[in-house]
C-alpha cells in the first residue's frame, strides 16, 4: 500500500486502492457529460514495430468516458499513416490522427515560421502542441490528457487516474501530474532520480530555495509523460519543442494556474516504458541531449522568475550537482539491496559523470543565450498573429484522413 504524505506546495492523489477502478471510470463517465475529455497521443511510426501501442489500443477500446483521441503521428511516409489510421479505427472513440509529415501541415508550419511564429523542430513537444491546436480548433472537448505510446505496463486505471482531478467538480485542478515507482528487477527513472531532482537541489543551494524551485521539488516524479489540464491551459501555454517539455510544463502551469490548482497523482503501481541510451560523450542523442535540454529549460524557467545564473554560479552549480547527485546512490543502493534488486554502483556514478557533462554543456547555453531554448507561440499569440489558423488547421487535418485513406 502508498503511503499517504502531502507535500508542502501541490497536492498529492496517492493510490491507496487499487481496486476502485470501475467506480472511478464510472465517476468519470458521468464528469465527461460536463467536461468532455480528450486524449493526445503524441506517436512515431516505429512504435508500431513494438508490442506497447498494440496493447495500449487493446486498452482505450474498453474506456467508454474519452471522447476524442488525437494521434500526433510522426516520422510517417503517408503509406505507413494509412496503416497507423487502420490500427486506430478499431476503436470507439471519435479518433483524429494529425500526420505531421503531410505536405499541407508541414505548409503550415512554413507559414507560421513566417510569421515570426517558429513551431520548433519535429519532436514530441511539438506533436503535443498540434494536437492541442486540434482540440482548441474543434471546440468540442474541455479537458486534455496526454501519455507516451511506448508504455509497456499500461492500463486503463493509468488513464483513469490521470483524468480524475482535473474534471472531477468539486475537485477544481487545472493540471495534474502523473508518477509512479519504476523497477524492472532494478531501479529506473535514471534522468529523474540523477540528474534531476539533485539539480533542483542543487540550484536551490546556489541560487537560494526560489517558490519556483520549492514547487519544482514537490513533484514526485517531474519527467513523467503523463499529465493532464483543462484545455484553456493549452491555450494559453508556452511550451518547449525539445526534450524540456515536461518541466517546460510543470513551469507554464506553475506561472499560468499557481501550485494550489496543480497536483500530483500516483497512475499505477508500477510503469515501464522503452529506455533510451545513455550516449555519454554525445550531446545530440540518448540521455545526453535529455540532459541538456532539459536543463537548459530548467534554467530559463528560473530566468523568467528573476533568478539570474552567472558564470560564478554555473561553475558552483556544477560541482553541487555532482555531490548531491553522488550522495543520493547511498540511499538509492539501500533501497535496491533491501528489495533484492540489482545496483551497479558504477555505473551509476558513470551516469552522473555524463549528466555533469550535460549540465556543463546547458550551463554554457544558458550563458551565451538566456532565450536560446526553443520555445513555441501560445496558441493564443498564435490565434492573434494569425486568427484563421486554427481553422486551417483543423481544415488540413480533417482534408489528410480521406485522401490518405483512399490511397
Amino acid at each position: 500500500m502508498s503511503d499517504f504524505h502531502q507535500s508542502a506546495c501541490v497536492a498529492t492523489l496517492h493510490r491507496l486502492d487499487a481496486g476502485n477502478l470501475e467506480t472511478l471510470e464510472r465517476e468519470l463517465e458521468a464528469f465527461a457529460g460536463r467536461v468532455p475529455i480528450a486524449l493526445v497521443l503524441p506517436c512515431l511510426f516505429a512504435e508500431f514495430s513494438r508490442p506497447a501501442i498494440w496493447h495500449i489500443i487493446e486498452e482505450l477500446r474498453y474506456i467508454r468516458y474519452i471522447d476524442t483521441i488525437v494521434v500526433s503521428l510522426a516520422q510517417a511516409t503517408q503509406e505507413e499513416f494509412c496503416r497507423a489510421s487502420a490500427a486506430f479505427a478499431r476503436l470507439p472513440q471519435r479518433v483524429c490522427i494529425i500526420w505531421n509529415d503531410s505536405p499541407s501541415v508541414q505548409r503550415l508550419h512554413a507559414l507560421l515560421r513566417d510569421s515570426g511564429l517558429d513551431p520548433g523542430p519535429d519532436g514530441k513537444g511539438r506533436g503535443c502542441w498540434m494536437a492541442y491546436g486540434y482540440l482548441l480548433a474543434d471546440g468540442r472537448c474541455r479537458a486534455v490528457a496526454t501519455h507516451d505510446c511506448d508504455i509497456t505496463t499500461y492500463s486503463r486505471e493509468l488513464l483513469a487516474r490521470l483524468c480524475y482531478p482535473v474534471v472531477h467538480p468539486d475537485l477544481r485542478f487545472e493540471f495534474a501530474k502523473g508518477y509512479y515507482a519504476r523497477v524492472n528487477g532494478t531501479l529506473n527513472g535514471r534522468v529523474t532520480r540523477l540528474f534531476v531532482t539533485p539539480l533542483i537541489r542543487a540550484l536551490a543551494s546556489v541560487v537560494g530555495c526560489t517558490p519556483m524551485l520549492t514547487y519544482l521539488d514537490s513533484f514526485r516524479y517531474p519527467l513523467a509523460g503523463e499529465f493532464a489540464m483543462r484545455l484553456d491551459l493549452a491555450r494559453v501555454s508556452r511550451m518547449p519543442a525539445n526534450w524540456g517539455l515536461e518541466v517546460g510544463m510543470l513551469a507554464e502551469a506553475y506561472r499560468n494556474c499557481g501550485a494550489s490548482t496543480i497536483c500530483q497523482t500516483e497512475l499505477c503501481a508500477n510503469y515501464d516504458h522503452k529506455h533510451q541510451v545513455v550516449s555519454a560523450g554525445n550531446p545530440e542523442k540518448g540521455l545526453m541531449r535529455m540532459s541538456v535540454e532539459i536543463g537548459q529549460t530548467l534554467l530559463r524557467a528560473l530566468g523568467a522568475e528573476g533568478v539570474v545564473l552567472g558564470e560564478a554560479e554555473a561553475n558552483a552549480l556544477a560541482v553541487r550537482y555532482v555531490r548531491l547527485a553522488q550522495d543520493t546512490i547511498r540511499g538509492y543502493h539501500a533501497d535496491a539491496l533491501i528489495n533484492t534488486l540489482t545496483f551497479d554502483r558504477h555505473g551509476e556514478e558513470s551516469m552522473i559523470d555524463a549528466f555533469a557533462a550535460g549540465l556543463r554543456l546547458a550551463c554554457r547555453r544558458h550563458l551565451d543565450d538566456a532565450l536560446g531554448v526553443p520555445m513555441m507561440p501560445s496558441w493564443l499569440r498564435v490565434t492573434a498573429a494569425e486568427p484563421e489558423f486554427p481553422d486551417l488547421l483543423k481544415k488540413a487535418v480533417d482534408e489528410d484522413a480521406p485522401v490518405t485513406a483512399a490511397a
